[in-house]
């Protein structure tokens, strides 16, 4: 029976790079550009809401300075982290069912969960601004809780189809869907907000305070949330024909026959099984999660993923959401005053969109292509490593590099005389080495270390870690940036220590490079002979490869 369930993983571990990899990647990968849109796009269409929603008169009486409405400190926040909020749960909640259901059945919830809450987000109703925001909260909550199961389950299924060669490469394949999510997120808010910029033109607000926030936007921020749902919807039918993953099937359902079947449908190698008699083993591999057992075997491998993802994603998340904050100040995007609504969508959308195009996305590809050859552990300690160098730059010379308060009222920027390129770079570099480093190899490696059985579990547990530091920069660094240059000073160089911290921290995990998920995870050793991995039926098999003359079609993996 060990015999058997080894040939079924070596046939797996040793397949040739086929077309079906690819099929997984593009089918795993849309769900990530999903969750990369849905929780992105809100960045280029907040500062709109505040404009509709809470437009502020009194600021408008002679003697005060005319100001667009914004958003609440404290609504700003809620519509930017109660999705992230979400997402942690349903890290924890899916992570669970993906080990104790499988992987596929858990998968296809996940999406349906998605498509309907971001369909909904841009239907938020109500009378009244406080009504339509709650309302939006509700949905992008539920959304985040479609995204956070698509973490675990995206990855683990990724790392049990690829073969042991590339695989590293085929899960930051899925995870750079991420990037191209961003980007798409910035193209879309750039391409409705033109559309409506052309057919409702209006003043700036500096000329008409009233008129430059064009009604019709209202529709612009709802077809830009809406937009999510069309890319999961799109790929439903093509998750739910996914078999389940052999090792899952294997050595967690105990049913190695439908194992071998399954793999026979996606393997050049067919795969067949004769019953064979075998004297039953005593399983050694009967520890519980968070047991003596496993706390000895993989404790110190969890604590370096949760801490490493955690740490990751505060400094990772705090850049993402106050892009739309970021921008002015670095010059590439014009002071709120100097333009209408809409075209600040458009603005901000597209200085998302070429931040993402030159330095987000080439960040997750450089993974890609280096991470077979580098190996997990460098790629994760250089990028913490540059992160910080690049970000205690920016802190240490934040006055120098945004400049000065323009004092000139016809100034179309808010400062004056700094380094805007040297800013951007900087702030580039920072995004580029976050992706080629430790944003990538911290969903890769939980994704490789643990057991099969307890897999999807620890991985979403590591991803929720990484979420609560999310949740730290979105409410926690955003908050404190408020506090005027030495506040934001405070929090990039808070940033960049947090960086440092995951540097050490990144010593707590293994290399991964090369080895299969069973000798990773120690299941080897029971696959061996020591550990009983048979059904539940009781039914010993052994395994046999044959090389069918007839090719299975590439059409039946899906």
């Amino acid at each position: 029976m060990a015999e058997g369930t080894q040939a079924v993983f070596s046939a797996l571990d040793n397949a040739k790079t086929q077309l079906y990899h690819f099929k997984a990647i593009v089918i795993a990968g849309m769900g990530f550009f999903t969750d990369a849109y849905d929780l992105f796009c809100i960045t280029a269409v907040t500062k709109l809401i505040g404009r509709l929603y809470y437009f502020d008169p009194s600021n408008h009486k002679p003697g005060k300075s005319p100001k667009p409405g914004a958003l609440p400190t404290n609504v700003n926040d809620a519509i930017t982290g109660v999705a992230l909020c979400g997402t942690l749960a349903g890290q924890l909640f899916f992570g669970w069912l993906g080990d104790k259901l499988g992987r596929k059945k858990v998968y296809g919830i996940t999406l349906v969960t998605m498509v309907g809450c971001a369909f909904a987000s841009g239907l938020s109703f109500g009378s009244t601004a406080e009504s339509v925001i709650a309302s939006l909260c509700f949905f992008r909550f539920w959304l985040g809780f479609g995204i956070g199961g698509d973490y675990p389950l995206s990855a683990v299924i990724m790392s049990e189809y690829a073969n042991q060669k590339t695989r590293g490469a085929f899960i930051a394949a899925v995870f750079a869907m991420q990037g191209m999510g961003i980007l798409v997120a910035g193209a879309v808010a750039m391409i409705v907000s033109k559309f409506f910029l052309i057919a409702f033109d209006a003043p700036q607000f500096q000329d008409n305070y009233v008129l430059s926030t064009q009604p019709q936007g209202d529709f612009v921020w709802r077809i830009v949330l809406m937009f999510g749902a069309v890319p999961a919807a799109l790929t439903y039918y093509w998750r739910m024909k996914m078999p389940e993953t052999a090792r899952y099937t294997a050595l967690v359902a105990g049913d190695h026959q439908k194992a071998a079947a399954d793999m026979a449908k996606v393997l050049e190698k067919d795969i067949t099984i004769e019953a064979a008699a075998a004297a039953p083993v005593i399983s050694s591999n009967s520890y519980k999660l968070f047991s003596k057992e496993f706390v000895r075997r993989h404790g110190l491998h969890l604590l370096g993923t949760t801490s490493t993802w955690f740490l990751l994603d505060i400094a990772f998340y705090s850049l993402q959401l106050t892009q739309k904050d970021v921008y002015p100040v670095s010059g590439i995007v014009h002071k709120n005053t100097a333009m209408n609504a809409l075209e600040e969508v458009f603005q901000l959308s597209k200085a998302m969109f070429l931040v993402a195009l030159f330095a987000t996305v080439p960040g997750y590809w450089f993974t890609v292509f280096l991470i077979d050859k580098l190996g997990r552990f460098i790629i994760q300690l250089g990028g913490f490593l540059l992160m910080s160098i690049c970000m205690a730059l920016l802190g240490i010379f934040y006055e120098n590099l945004r400049g000065n308060q323009c004092t000139d009222p016809k100034a179309t920027k808010d400062f004056c005389d700094g380094k805007p390129k040297l800013f951007l770079l900087l702030y580039g570099l920072t995004f580029f080495f976050s992706n080629f480093g430790p944003n990538s190899t911290t969903f890769i490696v939980p994704a490789e270390i643990f057991p099969a059985r307890f897999r999807s579990t620890c991985h979403g547990i590591s991803a929720a870690a990484g979420k609560a530091g999310a949740i730290i920069g979105a409410f926690g660094v955003q908050s404190h940036t408020q506090k005027g240059i030495k506040g934001i000073k405070q929090a990039i160089i808070a940033l960049s220590i947090v960086n440092l911290i995951g540097f050490f921290f990144t010593f707590l995990v293994p290399e991964t490079k090369g080895r299969s998920l069973e000798e990773i995870s120690g299941e080897d050793r029971d696959l061996g002979g020591r550990e009983n991995t048979a059904p539940a039926n009781g039914n010993n098999t052994k395994i046999k490869d044959s090389i069918d003359d007839d090719k299975i079609p590439e059409s039946d993996m899906v």
